[in-house]
């Protein structure tokens, strides 16, 4: 992505800021910003030029300037190096002060506001924007900078001069609140090999409810980190995911899940099924950086692994901020299976149902789920699979244990 960034904004001539076109905006009959000599040069803030804003009594508490999209800031990335702004302002009152970041399609996260503890002389704010997010790629690059001078709720009773100086954008003051880049990206897998509930990596299973009414006080949210969809949980204390049919995990091996967090202790997760059935296993955490997990499905002891219907994720601590990406189950194929699916042939597929299906090696175990992981049938120590019993056309799962070990999923679609 392209960085054009003009900053530090000094207003000084022929420097940034200084012939900017800066529009006033909710301000009454919105004075123009003047770009004056500095009022108060013995102070803090010894520049020559400063900007000043008239908040005009009859303005809106949010009333402010912004600079012009394409031509004044420039195109900037939020990153590491580039979250903390700082300016410098001169108020005759106390109130906050309000920045806001935007891209070209009006995208933009909220402001954040910090209030001056000085009047009547200069005072440098500082305002991190480490927990915020860069636009997702269709809305653009950040390119304005929108300043609310005196955001007073309450309004104000008189007309305020404001005046402010030398913004500067730097790197974070502290640990970021939020991942600045995306979870890893998961390995290339088999269709069959995995069940995706959430992850752009693999087919997701359809008609998920991120964000179920459990009663729970946690925000969800989806955002994009990266461009990569992420779930967002704040203020944490449970938050549950309702599949929109029941998963058949009994062929797979492990949950994987990527978990960042800045100020949780003590995270699980929950795997569900009818019942229900649950069973917690703790992420052990730690804190600023993508975590993954894989948890063995033996971990959860109790559930039915071929009709899990839920997850729950639960704070043990608090109410932090949790960022989720990649939940998954997968299986790791063993050099067993891997020769055994490449042996392995049952025909014909497609078939009529009620057909009899053939195989070419005899199964010791062939169980056939539907699509929402219902087991249908089983069969034993069998070299043929009959389909008389299925009911109805679809596309089937068939999972067979083989006389050597291998455990083989395959697909079958009756017409």
């Amino acid at each position: 992505m392209a960085f054009a960034q003009n900053a530090p904004i000094t207003f000084e001539p022929g420097e940034p800021g200084a012939n900017w076109t800066w529009a006033v905006f909710e301000n009454d009959t919105n004075p123009a910003l003047e770009i004056i000599p500095n009022p108060d040069p013995s102070g803090a803030n010894t520049s020559a030029t400063v900007a000043k804003y008239t908040a005009l009594a009859t303005g809106n508490p949010w009333a402010g300037c912004e600079s012009l999209h394409g031509s004044d800031l420039g195109p900037f990335v939020l990153n590491a190096s580039n979250s903390t702004i700082k300016l410098m302002v001169w108020k005759s009152v106390i109130s906050d002060v309000g920045v806001k970041l935007a891209s070209p399609t009006g995208w933009a996260q909220v402001e954040i506001k910090v209030a001056n503890t000085l009047v009547n002389q200069w005072e440098e704010l500082t305002f991190d924007f480490s927990a915020y997010m860069n636009p997702p790629a269709d809305q653009g690059q950040l390119d304005q900078f929108i300043f609310f001078p005196d955001f007073n709720l309450g309004g104000r009773g008189q007309e305020n001069i404001v005046y402010f100086d030398n913004v500067t954008f730097g790197a974070s003051t502290g640990p970021a609140t939020a991942p600045l880049v995306a979870a890893p990206t998961p390995p290339a897998r088999n269709i069959d090999d995995v069940v995706n509930v959430f992850s752009g990596a693999y087919d997701q299973v359809p008609g998920t409810d991120f964000n179920p009414n459990w009663g729970q006080g946690t925000i969800s949210s989806i955002i994009d980190i990266e461009a990569n969809a992420t779930l967002r949980y704040a203020n944490l204390n449970y938050q549950g995911t309702q599949f929109g049919a029941p998963l058949n995990v009994s062929a797979m091996e492990r949950l994987h899940v990527d978990m960042w967090t800045a100020n949780a202790t003590a995270v699980s997760i929950f795997c569900i099924s009818t019942g229900p059935a649950e069973t917690a296993y703790s992420l052990p955490v730690t804190p600023g950086q993508w975590v993954s997990y894989d948890i063995p499905l033996t971990a959860f002891a109790g559930v039915n692994l071929s009709d899990v219907i839920q997850f729950k994720f639960e704070s043990g601590n608090g109410t932090p901020t949790i960022y989720l990406d990649n939940l998954y189950f997968y299986r790791v194929v063993s050099s067993v299976s891997t020769l055994a699916e490449q042996r392995l042939r049952f025909f014909p597929n497609p078939a009529k149902l009620g057909t009899d299906i053939q195989l070419n090696e005899a199964a010791e175990q062939v169980e056939i789920f539907d699509m929402a992981g219902k087991r249908m049938a089983t069969t034993y120590n069998t070299a043929v699979i009959s389909t008389d019993n299925l009911g109805q056309s679809g596309v089937y799962i068939v999972k067979l244990r083989l006389a050597d070990g291998a455990v083989v999923t395959k697909k079958l679609v009756l017409n």
